[in-house]
């Protein structure tokens, strides 16, 4: 799924417009698997596993798999549905250095919930 993430947010204009001035690598945590993701004025870069546990980005913003598959159902549940409603339940842990990350937090709220489910048509 985090495969999809470069072409969900990149086709976004609006998205990568709003993220123009970031210009950083920060890790997302899914359980035991972390993944470095790099931005480049907004654009989601690159996105690869992290190699060493050396290798950090500048924040790291980590649930496990579950709570991640909850918060990109197409309409999520409560306390699933923002990262923010996430942290005071212990669904989802912030460490790093977070100014980056407050100063463009709707970019990277967004960009996260970009992996959501397509909505169904019936």
């Amino acid at each position: 799924m985090l495969e999809s993430l470069p072409e969900r947010v990149n086709s976004n204009a609006p998205l990568v417009h709003r993220g123009r001035w970031v210009n950083l690598t920060f890790t997302l945590g899914i359980g035991d698997a972390d993944f470095l993701i790099t931005v480049t004025a907004g654009w989601v870069t690159k996105i690869e596993p992290r190699p060493l546990a050396t290798h950090s980005g500048v924040f790291t913003i980590r649930a496990e798999r579950e709570t991640w598959l909850e918060h990109w159902r197409e309409v999520p549940p409560r306390d699933y549905h923002d990262l923010w409603s996430m942290l005071p339940k212990g669904l989802a842990t912030l460490d790093g250095d977070l100014l980056p990350l407050m100063q463009n937090l709707q970019y990277f709220k967004d960009v996260i919930a970009s992996l959501r489910e397509a909505p169904s048509h019936a």
